[in-house]
């Protein structure tokens, strides 16, 4: 019976795990090269200090969104509010988020980043919107939008 017990919670933490090793990148050279590379989408998370963290605790720490985001987009974390960024930095992601016309944080972005003679160029795919119905429902919303 013990061994059983030990044996589901071995395999259930497991998926706890999973959901918290999500590899985010911050800095938009790598993660361009990386979404150039590897031919998968951006998936940008603008979020700041102080605004709603549903999108968060709802959709991006399930093992669902783990699994889906491994195989399908590079994860990319721009905090519009991070006191540590340079600010060259801080620039650069305001300057992306209003050439994507973001206007209300926290926001999802899909694009495509593509690097040719030295020129990054970005394909906006769209913006995935938080709404109510789980990890679930937003992949298939950002499925959507990747594979219309």
């Amino acid at each position: 019976m013990n061994r059983k017990l030990l044996i589901l919670l071995l395999f259930l933490g497991s998926f706890g795990l999973h959901s918290q090793n999500l590899i985010w990148k911050t800095d938009m050279n790598d993660a361009i090269m990386a979404s150039d590379s590897q031919k998968r989408p951006l998936l940008i998370f603008f979020t700041a200090a102080g605004v709603s963290q549903r999108i968060q605790s709802e959709i991006f720490v399930t093992p669902d969104f783990a699994v889906w985001s491994r195989d399908n987009v590079i994860l990319v974390k721009l905090d519009m509010s991070d006191p540590e960024a340079s600010d060259m930095v801080k620039e650069q992601n305001v300057k992306l988020k209003n050439a994507l016309g973001i206007q209300e944080l926290p926001q999802v972005c899909l694009l495509m980043a593509s690097v040719r003679k030295g020129k990054t160029t970005f394909n906006n795919l769209g913006l995935v919107p938080y709404k109510q119905g789980g990890a679930k429902a937003w992949i298939a919303d950002a499925n959507l939008i990747l594979n219309p």
